[in-house]
């Protein structure tokens, strides 16, 4: 990747390397036309000065001026005879009719022009040689001082560029010093026009990870807290076990197994959850369909729901389908569907529902159980949050676990009371 220093300086010095081609190709032009026009003045004078004179050099003899005199004059009498010709050695272009032509001979092109007076053809002839190095004279002359001060420019540019660029070293310095425990944001004046955008966006990410990294030390702290109970009740129930006599050892062994489990629950409910939080980049999306899913919740927590004596079934399962991870989604209704298992008393019902809500598809898993008070139906969406008459044991992080999956599909979750105002209904609505 080329620098932006590069960026600009490359296109700025082609530019104006072509500007100073393109200037030097229009002077020249225009300095030929002007010597043409010059010329042709000098060439028409010269004419009319030769006009009346008493010219006696016979054709082929001495010149009058050197053989590499800029004009060459050549005069007929009205009989056609070459009276005069001020020529040396090289051949000068034939007769031609009055007025101003181009001719091309041995020696290359000439421009000459002819006028007829007095009885006489007078012919001056100049090769067009001497007005091309005159051009190209005049061309250099105006364009020297710019091939002069072509590299003051380009250093010049390089300095303004170096110079305008600062400022990104400044925040390349400012954002060098910040360090996963020192996120501050950034001075957000003091910054060119164009650079002011890049530091608001660059002090919103530094709030995000602040914001994600307090976020991470809350729960790392929470998770310590939730994970020293259950493995401080096993090692005491490990101990009793050790020291408790038969039958009083089974009863101990069955405790520690019911210690393990919670514990085991809360390690897996923890890393559900962190698998969430970073799900996002390496997630594949599939279409699920809805009805399928739930069915395989169903019967895999089948077990569960007959050791508690709970009737758990699908009551109506329609050919909804969206774009999503199967595999999340999966422990989104695997969450619901054991909450409601564990607080929904024996003899209960736990059904399971996909069908349209709002014209959109839906998941809604419906109990009998103790339901949640309206006032506590926000926090219990928060980490390691339960609600205040809850008497399961339990972590707090199944709903944070489906709260987050839902919004990382698009959905909502809604806590309503279950049918007959008894128990409790999580509807799970996608977007349409």
């Amino acid at each position: 990747m080329k620098s932006i220093r590069s960026a600009l300086l490359l296109p700025l010095a082609g530019g104006l390397a072509i500007a100073m081609i393109v200037a030097t190709i229009a002077t020249y032009m225009r300095a030929r036309d002007e010597a043409t026009a010059l010329f042709d003045v000098q060439l028409s004078q010269l004419a009319a000065s030769v006009t009346g004179m008493p010219l006696g050099v016979a054709p082929g003899s001495a010149s009058t001026h050197a053989s590499d005199a800029p004009l060459v004059v050549q005069v007929w009498n009205r009989d056609g005879v070459q009276v005069y010709r001020s020529q040396g050695t090289a051949a000068p272009p034939e007769r031609r009719a009055p007025g101003f032509s181009t001719v091309q001979s041995p020696d290359g092109p000439w421009r000459v022009y002819s006028v007829l007076a007095q009885g006489q053809l007078i012919q001056v002839a100049q090769p067009l040689a001497q007005r091309d190095q005159l051009a190209a004279s005049l061309a250099l002359s105006t364009i020297l001082p710019w091939l002069v001060a072509a590299p003051l420019i380009g250093l010049w540019l390089w300095f303004a560029i170096s110079r305008a660029l600062r400022p990104l070293d400044r925040l390349a310095s400012a954002v060098g010093t910040r360090s996963p425990r020192e996120l501050r944001p950034l001075p957000a004046e003091g910054w060119p026009r164009e650079v002011t955008p890049l530091v608001g966006a660059l002090n919103a990410l530094l709030g995000r990870l602040d914001a994600q990294l307090d976020a991470q030390r809350t729960f790392v702290a929470d998770a310590a807290h939730e994970l020293r109970t259950p493995l401080a009740a096993v090692h005491l129930q490990a101990q009793l076990a050790e020291r408790a006599q038969e039958p009083e050892r089974g009863v101990a062994l069955g405790a520690l197994r019911g210690g393990l489990k919670r514990a085991s629950r809360v390690v897996e409910q923890l890393l559900a959850l962190a698998r969430e939080d970073h799900a996002e980049a390496s997630a594949r999306h599939e279409r699920v369909e809805l009805a399928s899913l739930a069915r395989d919740i169903v019967a895999t927590h089948a077990d569960l729901a007959a050791a508690k004596d709970v009737d758990l079934g699908a009551e109506r399962l329609d050919a909804l389908a969206v774009d999503g991870d199967r595999a999340s989604l999966g422990t989104l209704l695997a969450n619901l569907v054991d909450n409601a298992i564990r607080y929904t008393p024996r003899g209960g019902h736990v059904d399971v529902v996909v069908e349209p809500r709002d014209g959109a598809p839906a998941m809604v898993v419906r109990d009998d159980g103790p339901g949640i008070p309206p006032a506590d139906r926000a926090q219990v969406f928060e980490r390691f949050a339960r609600g205040a008459t809850a008497d399961v044991p339990g972590s707090g992080l199944g709903l944070a676990i489906v709260k987050r999956i839902a919004e990382r599909h698009g959905a909502t979750v809604e806590l309503r009371d279950g049918p007959g105002g008894r128990g409790l209904e999580v509807v799970v609505r996608f977007a349409r």
